[in-house]
């Protein structure tokens, strides 16, 4: 029989055991969440610096303890596929290289009648300047067909036989009197020395870091590879393999970097005498014609056009489409007009557009500003044209913002880089949705830079992209492949030749991707516009064949 004093002691010792109980389920529950939330934490950008006695090791490619091999081995793999289909000649004098002036085109198959519609083929055998035909090829060409009159021009495809002998392809498109330009852009000895030089290291550019603790403003060298034996402030992001650095101010955290600039270094790979291959007279000459136009007619043809509707995904081939009255028409699918501008408004309401890269894609941002009325810039912190723009119609529910790419962002004017984020990160910080739409275009900053930081770029953009697709397969993603830009003897570092070679290898790491593709490079060649920002009127008909895709 329990007495009262035995019912009060088992009460009082369950209590004190359940309290025991309640403590432990609360403290693993308290581990658990906090393991968990660990796990999920983001590890974006790790700062640390390096001891004084840091060694050349420590450059941009030797911190593979941090980087998975099997995206060195892909790295590797894309690089070496690259640089085997670009020629390896040996420069020997400038008298033996390809000579434009004395080099010939000629059509080949040469008719009475060219009719809109058909293909044109120019064949391009090349000399040295001492007369003597070329063996070999690799010689970096530029060809583009043109009506002046008629706002029309479309770029042709390269097919070089290895042998010195070239056939261009071009598609006739309109009808009138068409000229026909191919431009020796770079001679076969002078494409080998670029790529050699591209390759051999990161001093072309050097990058001054500025450092804000307290009352001090410090600058100190930043860059990918730093020869310096002072101790580093290393930035990394090791999931992705992207590592910067900069001299570490003394008693200054590497926290305390602020903004960059960028400028040309006096520095060149190239040797003396390679060097005479590259003065301006022998850059993007044109190479002499017979003929040099020829005249397209209708030939009674009924054209219907009866192409489908731009969709994303779609695969583009080269040439995919043609300028006529300066409208971009497209070969393989029908472009939608969006004049009058109110159709822009229609098309955009409710979307969230980030436009993430260079300038050419904030060129995007201020023609939107400009000719939708009622979308305005909110005034954000900062200084400078890189900073982030932010463009809202809050009647339509309109959001478009335009940040820039991570380093290396090559600019003599200071920015920020307390904003400046790799697109990789950028992807992974939005949710996606059916409304969301990314805009990417990566190149012109690269151009001074080995390859194989490019290709890394690409395949952490890549990965990201496909794990947004996975959290939300409505996401609306396009790449804005880079623009040719002015002819320029700085070839080292802005060369179109290192322009169209990762315009070759974004198309190709991204084609099954299922993603837009806006062709800059193409658009920008056939209209010849030699401008690292291209005229409005391009940057029109880039922004059309955007809408067209998702309206």
């Amino acid at each position: 029989m329990f007495t009262r004093n035995m019912f009060y002691c088992t009460t009082k010792g369950y209590k004190i055991i359940l309290v025991i109980s309640l403590i432990v389920v609360l403290k693993l529950s308290f581990n658990y969440h906090r393991i968990l939330f660990q796990s999920c934490k983001p590890q974006i950008l790790q700062i640390s610096y390096s001891e004084n006695n840091v060694t050349l090791r420590d450059s941009y490619e030797s911190n593979t303890k941090y980087i998975s091999e099997e995206k060195d081995m892909e790295i590797n793999q894309i690089f070496d596929t690259i640089s085997n289909s670009i020629s390896s000649v040996p420069f020997r004098h400038l008298n033996l290289t390809t000579s434009a002036k004395m080099s010939r085109a000629k059509i080949l198959s040469d008719r009475q009648q060219y009719c809109n519609g058909d293909s044109l083929t120019v064949r391009v055998d090349m000399f040295n300047y001492l007369g003597q035909r070329k063996t070999y090829g690799g010689d970096f060409l530029t060809a583009r067909i043109y009506s002046t009159d008629l706002g029309a021009a479309a770029s042709g495809r390269v097919e070089d036989f290895n042998n010195g002998s070239y056939n261009i392809h071009f598609i006739l498109s309109w009808e009138g009197n068409v000229k026909i330009s191919v431009i020796l852009y770079h001679p076969s000895e002078g494409v080998s020395a670029l790529w050699r030089a591209r390759n051999a290291g990161y001093k072309n550019i050097i990058f001054t870091g500025n450092f804000l603790y307290k009352t001090q403003e410090i600058e100190k060298v930043c860059g990918f590879y730093l020869e310096s034996q002072q101790e580093k402030c290393v930035y990394a992001d090791k999931r992705d393999g992207e590592f910067f650095y900069c001299i570490k101010p003394p008693n200054v955290p590497c926290e305390a970097l602020i903004s960059m600039r960028a400028n040309n270094h006096h520095h060149s790979y190239l040797t003396k005498s390679e060097k005479t291959i590259f003065t301006r007279s022998n850059i993007g000459v044109e190479i002499p014609r017979d003929p040099g136009s020829i005249a397209v007619t209708n030939c009674q043809r009924n054209f219907t056009d009866m192409k489908p509707k731009c969709r994303i995904g779609m695969p583009l081939p080269y040439p995919s489409g043609y300028f006529l009255n300066n409208l971009w028409h497209s070969n393989v699918c029908k472009l939608s007009s969006f004049e009058p501008l109110s159709q822009i408004n229609e098309c955009l309401t409710g979307k969230l557009i980030y436009l993430m890269g260079d300038s050419t894609l904030r060129q995007w941002i201020e023609y939107f500003q400009t000719h939708m009325k009622s979308l305005k810039f909110f005034n954000l912190p900062g200084h400078g044209i890189h900073k982030r723009y932010l463009a809202l119609d809050m009647d339509r529910n309109i959001y478009i913002q335009w940040k820039k790419h991570g380093h290396p962002f090559v600019s003599p004017g200071i920015y920020s880089v307390k904003d400046c984020a790799y697109i990789a990160r950028e992807i992974d910080g939005l949710p996606g949705s059916p409304n969301t739409i990314i805009v990417i275009t990566l190149g012109q900053h690269f151009r001074g830079f080995p390859l194989r930081l490019f290709i890394r770029r690409l395949l952490s953009v890549r990965k990201a992209i496909e794990r947004i697709f996975q959290r939300s397969p409505e996401t609306k993603i396009f790449i804005k492949v880079e623009n040719s830009r002015e002819v320029n003897t700085d070839v080292e570092r802005i060369s179109d030749f290192h322009g169209y070679i990762q315009y070759l290898a974004f198309k190709d790491l991204f084609k099954r991707l299922n993603v837009g593709i806006i062709d800059a490079w193409e658009m920008t060649q056939a209209f010849a516009s030699y401008n690292l920002h291209p005229p409005e009127t391009v940057t029109r008909n880039q922004i059309n064949m955007f809408l067209s895709y998702i309206c």
